[in-house]
């Protein structure tokens, strides 16, 4: 009898294992599509950092994009072009990590197919200005600022200084009062990080984040280029560094959204603003419930070494090409 029972109890998670493979196979697991080209915070070496991560752990599929040269090496300062942007055609979640992109409409068209049905969307930093279309006459020039705003929670408007890049912290981060239960702040603390603060909120400017934007954590700087110029009372020296919002799609469905400004490539060797950043992606799928009590696990897959900040080709890692992942 005894050997009946284990016969059963083996071939009941024969059965289990294979229909854990079918759904895998029917496309359960999400897609996530990491759209990179910022040319100064390495976003082609922190996206593709994360998501590996994320397929260790969850194992999802992941897909990133990159501005690429005439040779097929990552080449962050082409602005006109991303590619494999078709990839967000069956994107369960993108994140966007770009600045000042001047794309193609054959390129672009995938990124407003997007959003037009209210996906969720996770950014980082410079996708405040993730777009700049100089075409007077280009369809797409409200995603200048307008429409990056109502998708992310704000513009490309102003900061507080570089100052030592990446050899000093710029900006003390706390969590914010009403938000320490939020599922994306799971095991997070408050930290200093390398990114100088934006300004983004608040000010006698007026600026706000927009529409439903609720802060989760406050950046203060700790050196302020506005503060030597008298210019507080323009550009104080807190702000929101991480924020979620939704946005509609064209249909009226509403897309999560995460953002976070505090993403220079040498922030994220801080396990906090790995853990955020995780956590985010997590909460953007509506997988909450996937994010444990102390927050994602944030142990590197790998070796994480990247460049430090800035712009030009004698600042990102030249001849590398996409790795698979």
């Amino acid at each position: 009898m005894k050997s009946l029972s284990y016969l059963l109890i083996c071939f009941s998670l024969l059965l289990l294992g294979s229909a854990f493979v079918t759904e895998t196979q029917a496309g359960e697991k999400p897609h996530i599509v990491f759209v990179t080209g910022d040319d100064e915070y390495r976003s082609e070496e922190s996206m593709p950092m994360l998501a590996k991560i994320l397929k260790r752990d969850y194992g999802f599929d992941v897909t990133i994009c990159y501005s690429l040269d005439e040779d097929g090496n990552i080449s962050p300062g082409n602005q006109k072009s991303i590619s494999g942007l078709e990839a967000l055609d069956d994107a369960d979640l993108m994140v966007l990590f770009t600045r000042f992109r001047d794309l193609p409409p054959e390129q672009f068209q995938h990124f407003l197919k997007y959003v037009k049905l209210g996906k969720p969307v996770v950014g980082f930093r410079t996708a405040t200005h993730a777009f700049l279309f100089r075409d007077p006459k280009s369809p797409y020039k409200d995603w200048n600022n307008e429409k990056i705003a109502e998708l992310v929670g704000q513009r490309w408007i102003t900061h507080h200084g570089h100052f030592g890049d990446g050899h000093e912290f710029l900006t003390e981060v706390s969590i914010d009062d009403d938000a320490q239960d939020h599922p994306i702040l799971r095991g997070v603390k408050p930290y200093k990080a390398y990114s100088w603060l934006y300004h983004v909120d608040g000010g006698s400017e007026g600026h706000k984040l927009a529409g439903d934007s609720k802060p989760l954590l406050t950046g203060h700087s700790l050196k302020s280029n506005h503060q030597m110029k008298g210019n507080l009372e323009k550009f104080p020296m807190t702000n929101p560094v991480a924020w979620t919002k939704t946005y509609k799609g064209q249909d009226g469905t509403k897309g999560r959204v995460f953002f976070t400004t505090t993403a220079h490539p040498f922030d994220f060797k801080d396990p906090n603003v790995r853990k955020l950043s995780l956590n985010g992606i997590l909460w953007a799928l509506g997988m909450e419930d996937k994010i444990p009590d102390q927050g994602a696990k944030t142990d590197f897959v790998g070796d994480y070494e990247p460049n430090n900040s800035g712009t030009g080709p004698k600042k990102y890692k030249t001849g590398q090409k996409p790795e698979k992942i």
